[in-house]
Formats: C-alpha cells, sequence, structure tokens
C-alpha cells in the first residue's frame, strides 16, 4: 500500500514508518523537523529510514513542510493517491501545553483540520490518528476504557486531543470518511524524546545529576513499548473503520459510532509506579539516582491504566512488552547513540 505517515521524524511516526517499510509499503513522509528539541535527532531518524528503504528496496519519499500549511498538504495529496493515512505529527507534551497553547493549536487543531480536509476530498480509504490517554482526564474509574465519557480534561493538549477525536467523527458521520483514534498509554523505547521521563532520567542519572521525582514516585503509567504502539498503529491502519451497526442514540458509546468511527485504547494493561520505573532505569545503567522528591505536578494525573481488550479483539493484538526489558532496550540504544 501507499501510506502517508505526517510527523515521521518524530518518536512513533519513525518507528511506524520503518516498520511499513521493511514489509513492503511504500511510504511518504511528512514533517517539519521543528525545533520542539534536539533536531539531529530527528534528522538521525530521517536518515535510518532513507537507509531502511535502501535496504529492504521500498519507495521512501519524504516531505519537509508544515501541516499548517493548507496549501502544501493539499499540493501532497493531489501528487500522491494514499491507500491509508496515519497522521501522528502534533505539538506532544503535556506541560509545554501550559506555557505555550498557540503551538497546540496549530500543530494539533489547524493541522488536523487540513489533513482530515484532504482526506476528505481526495476519498482516502481510512485515516487513523494519534490521540492520548490523556483525554480521560478527571476520570477516575480504572482501567480506563474507550467507552467512558471523557469530558474533563486536566491540560490543554488533552483538550487539543479530545477535539481531534470530535472533529474526526464528525468527517466521519457528514462525508463517510472512515477514521480511527488511538489513544496512546505514555510511550517509550529506543529513539525516545528527549522530553520524556526515560530520557531525562538516563540522561541525569548518567551524569549524576538529581532527577526530579513528582508525586514523590507514587503515581502510577500504563508504560507501552514503541514496538507495541507501532504494531496497534499498523493493526488499526490495515482494518478499515466501520459503522458499529448495534449504535444506539438513546445510549451512545463514545468509542464507536452509527458512521465508520472508532476509538481504541493501546497500552500496555499493566500499571508500574514511577519509582518501580526509576529502580528498572538504575539496574540497566548500573547506576544509582540521586533524587529530589517533589510533589505532584499541575496537568499530572496520578494514575493511568488502559483497558485494551477492544483492540485485542479488533486486530488480534496486545500490547506486551515487559518494562525492565523496554527500559533496557532504550539504555542499551541510548549508550550506542551518545557513544557513551
Amino acid at each position: 500500500m501507499k501510506v502517508l505517515v505526517t510527523g515521521n521524524a518524530g518518536f512513533i511516526g519513525f518507528h511506524t514508518a520503518k516498520k511499513l517499510l521493511e514489509r513492503g509499503d511504500e511510504v511518504v513522509g511528512y514533517d517539519s523537523v521543528n525545533d520542539y528539541y534536539d533536531p539531529s535527532l530527528k534528522e538521525a531518524r530521517l536518515q535510518v529510514l532513507k537507509e531502511t528503504a535502501a535496504q529492504t528496496g521500498s519507495s521512501y519519499t519524504f516531505i519537509r513542510d508544515n501541516l499548517a500549511d493548507q496549501q502544501r498538504v493539499m499540493q501532497c495529496f493531489q501528487d500522491h493517491r494514499f491507500d491509508r493515512v496515519i497522521h501522528l505529527a502534533a505539538q506532544a507534551g503535556v506541560r509545554y501545553s501550559l506555557e505555550n497553547p498557540h503551538a497546540y493549536v496549530e500543530s494539533n487543531i489547524l493541522a488536523f483540520t487540513n489533513v482530515i480536509e484532504a482526506c476528505r476530498n481526495a476519498k482516502t480509504p481510512h485515516l487513523t490518528y494519534a490521540s492520548t490517554s490523556s483525554v480521560y482526564g478527571a476520570n477516575s474509574t480504572m482501567p480506563f476504557s474507550e467507552h467512558h465519557g471523557v469530558d474533563h480534561p486536566l491540560q490543554f493538549y488533552a483538550a487539543t486531543k479530545k477535539a481531534n477525536e470530535l472533529m474526526a467523527h464528525s468527517y466521519s458521520h457528514l462525508f463517510r470518511l472512515p477514521t480511527t483514534g488511538l489513544r496512546f498509554f505514555t510511550v517509550y523505547g529506543p529513539w525516545g524524546r528527549p522530553d520524556m521521563a526515560l530520557f531525562k532520567f538516563t540522561k541525569s542519572i548518567l551524569e549524576g545529576a538529581p532527577i526530579p521525582v513528582y508525586n514523590q514516585g507514587n503515581h502510577t503509567r500504563d508504560f507501552t513499548y514503541v514496538d507495541d504502539i507501532v504494531e496497534g498503529v499498523i493493526r488499526a491502519s490495515d482494518q478499515i473503520a466501520q459503522p458499529n451497526p448495534d449504535w444506539d442514540s438513546g445510549h451512545p458509546d463514545p468509542a464507536t459510532s452509527n458512521a465508520p468511527y472508532r476509538i481504541f485504547n493501546i497500552g500496555n494493561n499493566n500499571p508500574v509506579k514511577l519509582s518501580a520505573y526509576i529502580e528498572a532505569i538504575e539496574e540497566a545503567l548500573g547506576v544509582k539516582a540521586i533524587k529530589d522528591l517533589l510533589p505532584l505536578q499541575p496537568g499530572d494525573v496520578a494514575d493511568t491504566f488502559a483497558d485494551s481488550s477492544e483492540l485485542e479483539l479488533a486486530t488480534g493484538y496486545r500490547p506486551a512488552m515487559p518494562v525492565r526489558q523496554g527500559v533496557a532496550n532504550f539504555v542499551r540504544w541510548y549508550r550506542a547513540f551518545y557513544q557513551i
């Protein structure tokens, strides 16, 4: 298939594009390669994608542009006819949304509008896009289920991602555009983002610097290894969203619709305390961390726990990488990449 992967210089987008190339798909990548974090890491990922395409003989095209530019997005869809669109480009980060909300409007609202409108005009068979576990916000019923309402986000980042889900439903309803939204739960692994805990903690521990441990390390996260995320993304993308014939407008299910629309969690189904996550990093590094114990940060939720049974039911796949092994894989990559 010919697949557009937006955000392919980013963490999850890179791994997704690489997996598609390895299985023989034709990939068009689209990324602005902005400086939210070290662009040299993004450039290194792009180089790996070029090398992967050369090794596999798969077709790979990269477009360096901003998805917020409507004309450029429309030109991309005029130049290429896609069998699938996997939209992973976004302004990520919970805390950054407290400082710079306008970046999220441009990347998560305007860019999403341009992509979904282009899909509508091109009659793209299926749009799959990244949402986030952060949409569960003030919900406290565990595990988080797609069938729960998510109307109380705790940060602007989550609000923009919830908006994406609503926008997708309107297009699925109005234009019968099949859409699948994927709520990712705390993704980690090799080639990860420098602004995320695993990367920051590893760097600081190796440098002998203290690490900030919010909520004294007592909150839990459903840490999900990047390869598990990518497998779920591709399986969901391969299977075109269909209307739910049993959907009842009197008791509307938030995860499905009478339109070709659906939402899936992708999580490990195994919450781990932050303190235990840090222990896994210490074990992989062979170095003890200096911990600066702090209260819970504004905008953070105390716990996350994914119910991924709907994804398993639909695609036959459930994430399963143990955290200690996943962390060890990251540390091995980090030492090799930075020659430590």
